[in-house]
């Protein structure tokens, strides 16, 4: 299967002090959320709720 992605994960280590950054890309015909700190969120057929994951996680912080 070939991943196609939205935008290029994370490399970058995080920090204490460096905010949380999220990215979405897609897997198939599933979206999904990373961020810089190494979270990933669940699989999702929705880009929408990707998106929605992404968010809620950058404002736990």
């Amino acid at each position: 299967m070939r991943e196609q992605e939205t935008s290029d994960p994370p490399t970058s280590p995080h920090s204490p002090h460096t905010p949380h950054t999220t990215s979405t890309y897609e897997r198939g015909s599933f979206a999904l959320a990373r961020c810089v700190c190494g979270w990933s969120g669940p699989a999702r057929r929705s880009r929408d709720r990707a998106r929605a994951d992404a968010a809620s996680h950058e404002a736990a912080d």
